[in-house]
């Protein structure tokens, strides 16, 4: 089933339409979609490796441009329903407490979980919530996003061969890390923020 499912991946991922797909997985993943978009990103450049980069670069953009709209919804979400009921149970000077860390090292947060499987959302979301400074989030966005991906696309671009043979031969290993790494990422989001 996995091998059925990998190649029609594979042959999806070489299709007209993917860059689009893959436009609207990275824009959605950064503010309400769990999937990352290496899930699309990987098949894609394996399938063709000559665009690697213009794959990285659709990643990117639409990744940073999702952040944006997950900043805007921790703000406007913030403002029009968190605050009201922090106010009313006497939390809301802890949140400012909050905030107040979280901006002192939110460049660093946001271009650490922007390299990381960690569900980026969380921390786009949380951003916009604690009023960072949307410049400040959007290079750290833009940095972190491109780094990721471009490095991604990259080592695929040089070991393509090798490394789809990789994934063929072990199928099962590469889908189970990478659910653990995506169930990993929401357990680590829950727990720690």
């Amino acid at each position: 089933m996995l091998r059925r499912l990998y190649d029609k991946t594979l042959s999806l991922a070489a299709g007209r339409h993917a860059p689009a797909a893959l436009a609207g997985v990275s824009f959605a993943e950064s503010s309400v979609f769990p999937i990352p978009p290496d899930a699309l990103l990987i098949p894609m450049v394996i399938a063709n490796r000559s665009r690697a980069f213009w794959f990285a670069t659709i990643c990117t953009i639409a990744s940073v441009i999702g952040g944006a709209l997950g900043y805007l919804i921790g703000y406007a979400a913030f403002e029009a329903i968190a605050q009201p009921i922090l106010a009313f149970y006497g939390y809301a000077d802890k949140f400012e407490s909050f905030a107040a860390r979280y901006n002192d090292y939110g460049a660093w947060i946001v271009f650490i979980a922007g390299l990381t499987p960690f569900p980026y959302k969380v921390i786009t979301i949380a951003s916009g919530a604690t009023g960072l400074d949307f410049v400040v989030f959007m290079i750290a966005s833009v940095l972190s996003r491109g780094i990721r991906f471009f490095a991604v696309s990259g080592l695929l671009y040089l070991f393509g061969p090798p490394i789809k043979a990789f994934i063929e031969k072990r199928l099962g290993l590469v889908f189970t890390v990478a659910v653990v790494l995506l169930i990993g990422g929401f357990v680590v989001a829950k727990y720690l923020l």
